[in-house]
């Protein structure tokens, strides 16, 4: 697909998510991120081919074989988007709290098992089992685990241009039946909930599994980013050291009159 989709859906200047491109190498993660927008979904998404290859999954992934979830492909997004976990204020595109439900690496599964079972594919094989629409991964995740298939589903309704896929557990011993994805509501990379997320005003803004370098920021959008969540520090921080100084004040004057006393 590209990027373009996911440019022309966005402005910049009001979301905090980050601007499209397209990488050179294939580092084979997935993110899972769980997103409150207009319906409470998750999105699945697989670093390939330079950019996250992406569904939306309503119900979630599920580690039990009987649960064959819907998931719809949506436009790719930028690899930098692995780790974005915040809000999207109102008025943009999938306005709403995100959160990094999960994160690990995946690979191929060869199409042809052996001796009936999958063993690794390569890359050439993944593009081409995705353009064939039964795309078979192995995922290594804080929650996901084990095989899975997304297969692509015969157009149903007028216009869906075959954008309904079904991600589906194998069995394997990663297999979970009954599985609640509804216990699980915890980031992973910062281990709050989807309140916390919406309830923090800073995560309005972009969030990094690294901790941001305190040199120069190459990338403007950014650094606008940085500096806004800076200023908005720097009063907590005045104020907070103000209380210290002024405990600390109190607590000397008491010492004081207790020893003249």
């Amino acid at each position: 697909m590209g990027l373009e989709e996911y440019k022309r859906k966005r402005r910049f200047s009001e979301t905090p998510e980050p601007p499209p491109k397209v990488e050179k190498k294939s580092r084979h993660r997935f993110v899972v991120q769980k997103h409150r927008a207009t319906r409470l979904h998750y999105d699945f998404r697989l670093e390939m081919e330079g950019v996250l290859k992406s569904w939306a999954v309503p119900k979630g992934p599920s580690l039990d074989p009987a649960d064959k979830r819907l998931a719809m492909q949506v436009e790719d997004h930028p690899v930098s988007y692995f780790d974005f976990e915040g809000i999207i204020p109102a008025g943009n595109y999938g306005a709403g709290t995100v959160m990094v439900w999960d994160v690990g690496t995946w690979e191929p599964l060869s199409p042809v098992p052996v001796k009936g079972e999958f063993v690794p594919g390569t890359d050439a094989e993944a593009s081409t089992m995705l353009k064939d629409g039964d795309l078979k991964i192995r995922l290594h995740g804080k929650k996901l685990k084990g095989d899975f298939a997304l297969v692509r589903m015969r157009s149903r309704r007028p216009g869906s241009k075959g954008t309904e896929w079904l991600l589906i557990k194998k069995k394997d011993e990663d297999v979970v039946p009954g599985y609640d994805i509804e216990q699980y509501d915890e980031s992973a990379l910062t281990s709050r909930s989807l309140r916390e997320i919406a309830g923090d005003e800073g995560s309005a803004e972009w969030e990094s599994s690294r901790k941001a370098s305190r040199g120069k920021v190459k990338a403007p959008w950014l650094q606008e980013t940085l500096a806004k969540m800076e200023s908005k520090r720097k009063p907590v921080r005045a104020a907070k050291v103000q209380d210290e100084r002024e405990s600390a004040t109190s607590t000397r004057t008491l010492k004081k009159k207790k020893k003249v006393s």
